[in-house]
């Protein structure tokens, strides 16, 4: 309880700092929140959340876990691999300095950009490199004795795999995985503003366009809300899979 208070109270100042200075503005772009929030039922009613946020959030999903399951896969083959990783290592340099937005109009010249197939690419090709990267460093990290203990116990190369390799590797994994998420969701929106008129980006684009400020705001405070129950959703499962990791951290700190 004390935790969720401490988690709450600064974005009830905020809130609260917004309906005061928002309640005097005379700008059309920056309405008075209580306006916004009485335009939030009418704006994302049943029918706008079926057609516009669940698609936005199933290809967010589906481009997600491409980009967890390449990304992991391949990192363990570059760590675990010397000679790999070094004839790779300038390649994933070479991307990892690319903003991720960057690859929208690249797809979009060669393969067009209407439908989902597209922007799923996109989400994927964004969410890789963090994931890819942390996994590599993670591998690479793996106590060597711990190698060969497991060598010595004579273990199977499935079970050095998953008990070994992929649990040591698992904290910088999650680490990726964060990091990989935040990325999702901003390309998730930048990519539904290129030949989309349905999703959760074309409809603040639309409300813009339209000059329907209230309800392009709704939209913006709908994507922070996402990105929060995300954040928690994320959360819950990193807890669930690195509990031995930080009941490991905190005895040595009691240690």
């Amino acid at each position: 309880m004390k935790r969720l208070l401490y988690a709450a109270a600064l974005p009830v100042v905020l809130v609260a700092v917004w309906w005061v200075v928002s309640a005097y503005a005379q700008s059309f772009f920056w309405p008075p929140l209580p306006s916004v929030i009485k335009a939030f039922p009418a704006t994302w009613t049943a029918d706008r959340l079926v057609n516009d946020v669940l698609p936005s959030l199933a290809r967010l999903a589906i481009g997600y876990m491409i980009a967890l399951v390449g990304g992991v896969a391949l990192g363990v083959a570059i760590g675990s691999n010397r000679t790999l990783r070094a004839m790779a290592e300038p390649v994933l340099e070479f991307f990892r300095a690319i903003p991720p937005p960057v690859l929208i109009p690249v797809i979009a010249l060669f393969a067009g950009y209407t439908g989902w197939t597209n922007k799923v690419i996109t989400i994927a090709l964004g969410c890789l490199w963090p994931i890819l990267l942390n996994t590599v460093d993670g591998v690479r990290s793996v106590d060597e004795v711990l190698r060969d203990t497991a060598r010595s116990y004579r273990l199977g190369p499935a079970a050095r795999l998953q008990h070994v390799v992929l649990r040591g590797a698992s904290p910088r994994i999650v680490t990726g995985a964060r990091q990989a998420l935040s990325i999702g969701v901003i390309l998730m929106v930048i990519s539904e503003l290129f030949g989309a008129n349905r999703g959760l980006g074309a409809s603040i684009v639309q409300f813009q366009r339209g000059f329907q400020v209230p309800e392009m705001w709704t939209g913006i405070i709908l994507l922070g809300l996402l990105g929060v129950v995300l954040s928690v959703l994320f959360r819950l499962v990193e807890n669930r899979t690195l509990a031995w990791y930080h009941g490991q951290r905190q005895s040595e700190r009691k240690g």
